[in-house]
């Protein structure tokens, strides 16, 4: 019977190697604190120093109109949140539908391509301030039975232009899964859904997750457009008070919510994306 192996010692030059790395990694940090510092440091007397620094701190940065402005903002973020959601969701569905459409082959679905096509070139091209403006505007304009309040209508301008960016995302994610990846299925005895539900689509959606999350952060941002509209969300609280107060601070306070709301959305972007580039190296490297 052979006694325990010995343990592992590292080479003095792996040792020496371990050491280096970690005082350049302390440098590194270093470096990038003190240069951040110093950036800080002659912005901020750039701009505290400027002529006309005192009108622009009480017009934009004053604290109490802030305090005073917040739990309306506040509420009025609860319906950007709410919107976020559901235009989100909607976007995503309705893209991938129009996805699959376009994707569809055969002269007998030709009617159906051809409608994906001319939606998403159209709403692609189209700002979404117009898009809102038609929705909001003109749908109610028509004096229709049933017509939706503008809230509603106004998310449906929101989904039908986001669906359409998304639509093209998931179409290159559908596109980029090798053919064979289908015709193996086929062989199988899968129909062409089950193919796209079991095969094609679980890869695309997993290769098109950064630039997909990428279309929600824009749409995050987006949903403040609804205020044009009439609703009172942040940004019609935060004009609300401006008016009332001749002050340009509940703006800022606005704006100051939704970089917050976006930061945890935009940190998940950026794993994603860190992590999709490792697994394509990966698989690249084998």
């Amino acid at each position: 019977m052979r006694g325990d192996a010995p343990a592992y010692a590292p080479s003095p030059l792996e040792v020496e190697r371990t050491a280096l790395r970690r005082r350049q990694g302390v440098r590194s940090v270093l470096v990038g604190a003190v240069s951040t510092a110093l950036l800080g440091a002659v912005l901020v007397t750039v701009v505290v120093g400027s002529p006309g620094w005192e009108r622009v701190r009480e017009t934009f940065f004053d604290a109490s109109v802030a305090r005073e402005a917040l739990p309306a903002i506040l509420t009025g973020l609860w319906l950007n949140v709410r919107v976020l959601v559901f235009c989100a969701l909607g976007a995503l569905v309705l893209g991938l539908v129009v996805a699959v459409m376009r994707t569809l082959r055969g002269p007998v679905f030709f009617p159906l391509r051809a409608l994906a096509a001319s939606y998403t070139y159209g709403f692609r091209g189209a700002p979404l301030i117009i898009v809102l403006y038609l929705m909001t505007f003109g749908v109610p304009g028509l004096r229709l039975e049933g017509t939706p309040s503008v809230l509603v209508l106004g998310g449906i301008a929101l989904v039908i232009t986001y669906g359409a960016y998304i639509a093209e995302v998931f179409r290159a994610g559908i596109e980029s899964v090798h053919p064979s990846q289908i015709a193996a299925a086929r062989s199988l005895g899968l129909t062409y859904a089950q193919s796209m539900r079991w095969v094609v689509l679980p890869q695309a959606v997993r290769r098109v997750s950064p630039p997909l999350l990428n279309d929600m952060v824009a749409l995050q941002k987006d949903v403040g457009l609804i205020s044009l509209a009439g609703p009172i969300d942040a940004i019609r609280a935060a004009q609300i008070a401006t008016a009332q107060t001749y002050n340009f601070t509940p703006y800022i306070v606005a704006g100051v919510l939704f970089v917050l709301m976006a930061i945890p959305l935009v940190a998940v972007t950026d794993w994603v994306t860190v992590r999709a580039a490792r697994r394509q190296s990966a698989e690249g490297g084998r």
